[in-house]
């Protein structure tokens, strides 16, 4: 299948036209001159409309075909239903079933994602916005990747308000990391869990440290879980307690009496395990396969799915299986939070596009060193005194092992690894106090700035 034609060639510098119009206009109504934040806003949604066109450009003329072009091939049969019967079209985009529905059997025949829950969810999605693009995979790519900077943004603004001196080191990790750009701009399930990422993280805060109770944030957080769950359910597993700890530790420490702070932690406790429970029972048959016993099966399915789609076997690495068994699990514990942030190495590269995420490797350890032996960096202590930095190092620690345990392949763990990264980003910045030049209280981010990005 053709993926790309000259509707791109032509249809693409419109749309950037058209997005970058409406960004700048969005910028000018929220972010006035003399914002800290202004002249962040458009060299980040600049950098995530490269990182779409390059990476859309790298599986069409290098790969020759891919994850995002699957999700692409899957819209156009989609979207072509709907010149015939837009209830048809409906039919598909609410995944009827064929016994019931069988006028979208030629469809459906066409769909080999049709009864894959998660990839067909990201299909639904990428049909639905590529309707705005007479389904062009570019300029449906461009859309993405705008929808997900709203969220990466939301993040970005999160952090700036926490740290507001802090505005410059935060641009570097949650608008400028290279994988993210990359990996979390194009038609990909990625993508699409970044932008909800983003959102619940700001959401949350607002809810529960803003103690804003808008029906928007409340939405926010709904769609932000909704699309989270149902595309990469493992995410939620990594961050709802890294969350839960965070929220957890920024209520009791401002309580002086030590008694009714205990009373507070055992309630959250309680809360955390609550909704752990709740979340465990709606989710059983997706969270079976993440099971202790089921663990290193998953993980072998997972390595070998990732190495026959990477074509060959020179982007793979190996720390070990996992036995099932809780001592197995924890001694493949630093390995594989290693893998995740600081590998591949020079030595270990057989491919440009891994060669890449070598060099962004490097930068993590020179930083990471840096935090950890250079004398002006904070002192260790603050990364278990200061609840988000905790919370931002759990989320990175569970998340770097489940991805480093169970990829097998540098190529798709530079793709999945990227929703820790711009936490384990934040870790550096706020560790490494790198502090805007001048600061002065007009240039503070106030709640009032954190207004909604769409």
């Amino acid at each position: 299948m053709q993926y790309l034609t000259i509707w791109d060639l032509l249809l693409t510098p419109v749309y950037l036209i058209i997005l970058i119009a409406i960004a700048k206009r969005h910028r000018d109504k929220n972010y006035p001159i003399g914002h800290p934040l202004r002249k962040y806003y458009m060299p980040g949604l600049y950098a995530k409309f490269g990182g779409a066109i390059f990476i859309g450009s790298i599986y069409a003329f290098y790969y020759g075909g891919g994850d995002t072009f699957n999700y692409f091939s899957h819209a156009i049969v989609i979207n072509s239903s709907f010149v015939e019967s837009p209830a048809i079209w409906w039919k598909l985009i609410t995944h009827s079933s064929v016994y019931q529905s069988p006028e979208i059997y030629p469809y459906v025949s066409k769909l080999f994602w049709y009864n894959a829950p998660s990839e067909y969810n990201a299909v639904k999605i990428t049909a639905i916005i590529s309707l705005f693009t007479n389904t062009t995979y570019f300029p449906t790519s461009l859309l993405f990747a705008y929808l997900s900077y709203t969220g990466i943004w939301a993040m970005y603004r999160t952090f700036a308000q926490l740290y507001p001196k802090y505005t410059k080191s935060f641009a570097y990790a949650f608008l400028f990391f290279p994988s993210i750009v990359v990996w979390g701009s194009g038609i990909f399930k990625d993508t699409i869990c970044m932008f909800g990422l983003g959102w619940m993280t700001y959401a949350t805060f607002r809810l529960f440290v803003n103690r804003d109770f808008s029906i928007k944030n409340i939405l926010y957080l709904i769609l932000s879980f909704y699309l989270i769950s149902n595309i990469k359910l493992y995410i939620l597993l990594g961050f709802l307690p890294a969350l839960m700890l965070w929220l957890l530790l920024s209520y009791s420490k401002k309580i002086e009496a030590a008694g009714l702070r205990w009373i507070v932690n055992l309630l959250f406790i309680g809360l955390t395990m609550a909704i752990a429970f709740f979340f465990m029972q709606r989710f059983a048959n997706e969270l079976n396969k993440f099971s202790l016993e089921k663990l290193a099966k998953t993980a072998e399915t997972n390595r070998d799915w990732t190495n026959f789609a990477a074509g060959d076997e020179g982007s793979t690495y190996d720390i070990g299986k996992i036995d099932g068994t809780l001592s197995g699990t924890l001694g493949l514990f630093p390995k594989a939070v290693a893998v995740t942030l600081f590998r591949p190495f020079p030595w270990e590269v057989r491919k440009v596009i891994v060669g890449l995420s070598a060099i962004e490797a490097l930068v993590i350890v020179y930083f990471t060193l840096q935090m950890l032996f250079s004398k002006h960096s904070k002192k260790l202590s603050t990364l278990f005194r200061d609840p988000n930095v905790l919370f931002c190092l759990a989320f990175t620690i569970i998340f770097a092992f489940a991805v480093g345990a169970s990829s097998g392949n540098f190529g798709a763990l530079s793709r999945y690894k990227i929703p820790c990264l711009p936490f384990y980003g934040a870790v550096l910045a706020i560790m490494l106090a790198v502090e805007d030049k001048k600061p002065t209280a007009k240039r503070s981010v106030s709640t009032q700035h954190v207004q909604p990005a769409i």
